[in-house]
């Protein structure tokens, strides 16, 4: 059985539910193999073994002082070292340049942003994509070289199932040319206490109608145990992050259950959430575009119907 290598998403070895996801669907397609680039591989092995991963290939050192080129890099040599049915990887912004490089080493098709990856009938990868801003879903397969893949956080149900998770520490030198960018500092994101936006499974949004007051907001979204994001016109206005947007220009989510407070329904808004498996809109203009999209809407003022339903929510859990 062919190996499907997934490169790891972590945090000094916390290993971020993206990756258990990217596991469980390379098992679809074959023999999953992990890609651990920098520190904290204590700590990660016991989670890609507990979702499937039979071998980890690891990489220490300069690598992650560099920008993406070196993992570009590192993925092309296992490619020509291992012949694999595919290569998948995070759809995030650094993913998608890392998969972006890669194709281009390797001379393969690349694929984007899928929702869906499945064995393909007679061989080969299936995948199914989401593309302008959700008005059409696409069926592509790569038909030249390995399929490299970015996935969406939150395309398929993470798996248990143990894996043999056999280290292999790969001997990797980055070229000069990939060391033209080194990475000067970093420093973590402060904790707010919620999950990360691009991984959560429910999303909370605000919009222009929050005024640029998110209190209720940010209140409904910690009673669900959720991530809040906000359109761009609230980013614009400065009443939320940048790191928050979630929009053709910000961040894409897809997850389970997405709630648009007080959001027009812009398409560039869309664009980022259209993927969400249930969508809800809390607005008091019943004619906005976004009641076009939604399962279930609700017309009225946030600031009356937000405070309402986390007093019922929280009173649910005794």
């Amino acid at each position: 059985m062919a190996e499907v290598l997934v490169l790891v998403d972590h945090v000094e070895g916390k290993v971020r539910k993206t990756t258990a996801e990217l596991l469980t669907i390379a098992r679809r397609l074959g023999e999953p193999s992990a890609v651990f680039i920098g520190a904290g591989f204590d700590d990660a092995k016991e989670s890609l073994a507990k979702y499937g991963a039979e071998k980890i290939y690891r990489v220490e050192g300069e690598v992650l002082d560099y920008l993406v080129v070196p993992q570009a890099e590192l993925l092309a040599q296992l490619v020509a070292s291992t012949s694999p049915a595919a290569v998948l990887v995070p759809s995030s912004p650094e993913g998608k340049e890392i998969a972006a490089r890669l194709a281009v080493k390797t001379e393969s098709g690349l694929i984007t942003d899928a929702v869906d990856v499945q064995a393909g009938e007679g061989g080969g990868v299936a995948t199914t994509q989401s593309v302008f801003a959700g008005a059409y879903t696409v069926a592509a397969t790569v038909i030249k070289g390995t399929p490299i893949i970015t996935v969406k956080p939150n395309s398929a149900t993470p798996e248990e199932v143990a894996g043999a998770a056999v280290d292999e520490v790969v001997d990797f030198t980055p070229s000069d040319a990939a060391k033209g960018a080194r990475i000067a500092s970093s420093k973590p994101k402060e904790a707010s206490g919620r999950p990360e936006l691009s991984e959560a499974a429910i999303v909370v949004s605000g919009g222009r109608g929050t005024a640029g007051d998110f209190s209720k907001v940010e209140n409904f979204a910690d009673s669900l145990g959720a991530a809040v994001g906000a359109s761009r016109a609230a980013v614009d206005a400065g009443w939320y992050p940048h790191a928050s947007q979630v929009g053709q220009t910000g961040k894409q989510v897809s997850p389970q259950l997405y709630v648009a407070c007080g959001i027009s329904g812009a398409i560039q808004h869309r664009a980022g959430m259209q993927t969400s498996k249930t969508i809800i809109a809390v607005n008091k203009d019943n004619e906005a575009p976004i009641f076009e999209l939604v399962d279930f809407g609700v017309v009225g003022d946030l600031f009356a119907v937000l405070p309402q339903a986390t007093e019922a929510i929280n009173a649910s859990k005794g």
